[in-house]
């Protein structure tokens, strides 16, 4: 039985439109996208109550909510919004994304860095 006030993950992640599918939401839970208060969720069974933060990783973007209500159905978009309050940092502007995403070029047909070199790369952003 569920505790009054307390819904499970799944089912609370399509409510709330955060995932298109009750099960698409369940395989983001086992897979360890989802924490409930900075644990990560084990299962799709795991309860929210109102007050709980979710941090959800999803395509490449993360999302904080904070956790307002319990959904009854998968509603509007506007009745979902009501379910969270969105916490989220803001997105990374598209310029420093792709500074991130690729941190040293190397010439085509060159293959793969030496352990030398490898180590040059790290040494060179940090990364002792």
């Amino acid at each position: 039985m569920v505790a009054e006030g307390r819904q499970r993950i799944d089912k609370w992640l399509f409510f709330s439109r955060a995932i298109k599918s009750r099960s698409l939401a369940a395989k983001l839970v086992v897979a360890g996208r989802v924490r409930i208060n900075s644990d990560k969720a084990a299962q799709a069974s795991d309860l929210v109550k109102p007050g709980d933060v979710l941090t959800i990783t999803h395509e490449r973007r993360i999302f904080v909510w904070k956790v307002l209500g319990t959904g009854v159905r998968r509603g509007p978009a506007e009745e979902a919004r009501t379910l969270y309050e969105d916490m989220s940092p803001p997105p990374v502007p598209k310029g420093e994304a792709v500074a991130d995403a690729i941190p040293a070029l190397r010439d085509a047909g060159s293959g793969r860095p030496t352990k030398k070199e490898r180590r040059q790369t790290d040494r060179l952003f940090g990364e002792d």
